[in-house]
């Protein structure tokens, strides 16, 4: 299956969830950090990552907070 990370394509296996596709997709070190995540323009809450299944085609959101003045 496919899907798109921040607009970058993905192959994942059939019935991968969000936490599946995070794990793929983001380092441990970006693991570690705080940030949001929308499936299809739709935030995902951080609780719902594991039991939420992606389709082919379906786009994920990764938003990590930016600092500044």
């Amino acid at each position: 299956m496919n899907i798109f990370i921040n607009g970058e394509q993905v192959s994942l296996f059939e019935q991968a969830s969000v936490a599946d596709a995070l794990q793929q997709y983001l380092t441990e070190q970006q693991q570690a950090l705080t940030f949001a995540v929308a499936l299809n323009s739709d935030f995902v809450a951080n609780s719902d990552y594991a039991t939420t299944c992606l389709t082919e085609h379906d786009t994920l959101d990764v938003l990590f907070p930016i600092q500044g003045g």
